[in-house]
């Protein structure tokens, strides 16, 4: 597998990439992402369980919408089955993904607390700072250090799930590599996603409005492009013709 290191402007051809792969399906992009989305909201509602399941659960999840893409990508159908494709690739992997990622979270609370910010962490995993913003401050007002060094963690084990998923299922590399390597491409990668993450960011500001409407057509972009960011980063070792031979030609087409 070769990875690339990519300039700043391709985070604006990421998208664009990520809206040529949404044109090609928008209304069935619309209804997977919503299935996906208010399955993963239902299932953590469930008491005790719902939260840490749907964490483990949503790299399998996301793996079936990556395969859409690349179904897109390779002239092929959208389908409806592709939100459960996860299930049947790679999902010892992915779950096994989903699991590392949950330790690491539960960790990066559990230094949060013993570094001075119990209270924060207490009030954001009980979801009562929704309803009293004044407790909420108050916590975050007292939690000092702690945030910074969950800022600092948080930020971390995003750079590490960001393309793992990806790896997992396009590479068959294990989930604990599969991190490292998200982690060290993307850490490669900074500037292009700073720019692909200042856009989104952008976008997301305005889906929020009216009535957050926008993220019907957002959800989906964020899938297809960050799918377009993978395929221009990581040129993977020929698990078909096909995927090789789309790598160079997006590379080529883009630099012309």
């Amino acid at each position: 597998m070769e990875y690339r290191k990519a300039p700043a402007a391709r985070g604006w051809y990421w998208i664009k990439q990520g809206i040529a792969l949404y044109k090609k399906s928008p209304i069935l992009w619309v209804v997977l992402t919503m299935i996906g989305v208010l399955s993963m909201i239902a299932l953590s509602s469930i008491p005790v369980v719902g939260e840490p399941l749907s964490t483990i659960l949503f790299p399998v999840t996301y793996a079936g919408l990556l395969l859409g893409c690349f179904a897109l990508e390779q002239g092929e159908e959208l389908e409806l089955a592709h939100l459960f494709a996860g299930f049947q690739r790679n999902t010892k992997a992915l779950v096994t993904l989903g699991g590392i990622t949950l330790f690491a979270q539960l960790l990066i609370l559990g230094l949060m607390k013993i570094s001075g910010g119990a209270a924060l962490v207490d009030l954001l995993m009980s979801q009562d700072a929704i309803n009293d913003p004044q407790l909420f401050t108050a916590a975050v007002e007292s939690a000092g250090l702690s945030i910074f060094i969950g800022l600092i963690l948080f930020s971390g084990l995003l750079l590490a799930t960001q393309f793992a998923p990806m790896l997992v299922v396009f590479g068959n590399i294990k989930p604990a590599q599969a991190l490292h390597t998200s982690a060290w491409l993307s850490l490669r990668n900074m500037a292009p996603l700073t720019v692909y993450g200042a856009l989104m960011m952008s976008l997301a500001l305005l889906a929020s409005m009216p009535m957050m409407l926008g993220w019907l057509l957002l959800l989906p972009l964020m899938v297809t492009s960050s799918y377009a960011a993978f395929r221009d980063l990581v040129l993977l070792d020929q698990p078909n013709a096909a995927v090789e031979t789309s790598i160079i030609e997006t590379s080529d087409s883009a630099n012309s």
